[in-house]
């Protein structure tokens, strides 16, 4: 299924394919200057979310999802499919949050499931527990979200993971039975390789500034299931010639001149 996105850049949270979120009061945690109060080391930290425990059921978290919070309370991150945008005030050990907008991509249905239960559960006011590289934001219901912190992604030396294709103002996520198995690699030598989701792929790629110039790139012939040709396909269009890309942390997204592209998540570290 697919969305139209307000830009290119898939993290874009604002113009058209975005709704409200629910609603939260402010609680005590905000101040009137609108700022947050570090008085844990949270913000400007990628929170990778390693699971959720609502109603007592333990649930891992789909790859990708993650939050990320500005010293200026701005939040924004990815439920797991959709990305969202809200206001974390923090007060002690204390963060307050207001959802607000996120994208309405169409995403498998285990998937669909986390991120309502993640949206309902990270917003109003959560307990902060910082301990080493982990975070957990508790409700007052005992319900809790368990992140890890992750550093930012390199373009080289790097698995990225393909997870949507876009074409033009249109994201959209990968068939079923083809998730997770589309990826690339770029060494500092200039080489790349990887997989279209079929067949493994080797070849160049000269970056220079915010563009990827790719070589030629050779590729087993293999014939693969339809859902996996549907990405190869697509894929191999866009590695021809040159491309601009951009890294939000841990998120690459690749844009060839016609307006065809995608985006790709970086593996966890040590994986």
């Amino acid at each position: 299924m697919a969305v139209s996105v307000g830009v290119l850049a898939l993290l874009a949270l604002v113009g058209c394919g975005t709704k409200q979120g629910h609603g939260a009061g402010s609680g005590s945690g905000s101040d009137d200057s609108g700022s947050v109060r570090t008085d844990l080391p949270v913000t400007d930290v990628y929170w990778k979310v390693d699971s959720m425990t609502v109603g007592g059921r333990r649930t891992a978290a789909p790859d990708g999802a993650h939050v990320m919070i500005t010293p200026e309370g701005k939040a924004h991150g990815n439920y797991g499919c959709n990305h969202f945008s809200a206001t974390a005030r923090m007060n002690g050990d204390t963060i307050t949050v207001t959802p607000g907008a996120w994208t309405t991509k169409g995403c498998q249905k285990d998937i669909d499931q986390f991120e309502k239960a993640m949206s309902r559960t990270f917003s109003g006011r959560l307990t902060a527990a910082v301990a080493d590289r982990t975070l957990t934001l508790t409700t007052a219901e005992g319900d809790a979200i368990a992140f890890t912190s992750e550093p930012a992604a390199a373009l080289a030396g790097t698995t990225w993971t393909v997870t949507t294709l876009v074409s033009g103002s249109v994201a959209s996520s990968l068939p079923a039975g083809a998730e997770k198995k589309a990826w690339l690699t770029f060494g500092k030598d200039g080489s790349v390789q990887g997989s279209s989701g079929c067949n493994h792929l080797r070849g160049t790629a000269t970056v220079s500034g915010s563009t990827i110039a790719f070589g030629r790139i050779n590729g087993t012939k293999m014939m693969c299931p339809d859902p996996q040709m549907e990405v190869e396909r697509p894929l191999l269009a866009i590695l021809q010639g040159k491309t601009t890309y951009r890294i939000d942390h841990r998120t690459l997204t690749l844009t060839a001149a016609n307006g065809e592209g995608f985006s790709a998540t970086a593996s966890a570290p040590g994986k």
